[in-house]
């Protein structure tokens, strides 16, 4: 499975973005898929993640009620739509393929990332 992460950028606080991740392989329907994000002098970070049929969440609790992950298998994408956003959310993000939708899955696979710039 090869990812490729696109739609960050440089928005103001309280703006959106989505985040869309590309992926190619056949094995991608059978992946849960999650975003993840590093921000500077700060360890890697789960994000949210979705199952591989798309009908179950996990959520960062720091970003709950903000963030919605959402999949698209005929289309191999995964989006993340990014709302409200604070100059905390600040960071490069990645997405991920992996066996499970929760934080301490095991995810094999990853993309290159895309930054997040949030101003105040």
């Amino acid at each position: 499975v090869q990812l490729q992460a696109s739609g960050g950028g440089l928005v103001q606080a309280g703006g959106s973005l989505r985040l869309s991740c590309a992926a190619s392989g056949r094995a991608f329907s059978n992946y849960a898929m999650g975003w993840f994000r590093q921000a500077p002098g700060k360890e890697r970070e789960f994000v949210a993640a979705i199952s591989w049929s798309g009908r179950s969440t996990y959520y960062a609790d720091s970003v709950k009620g903000r963030f919605t992950i959402s999949r698209d298998k005929a289309k191999n994408m995964v989006y993340m739509q990014m709302n409200s956003l604070k100059p905390e959310d600040t960071a490069v993000y990645y997405c991920a393929a992996g066996s499970g939708y929760y934080p301490g899955d095991k995810y094999d696979y990853w993309g290159q990332g895309t930054q997040v710039t949030v101003s105040s």
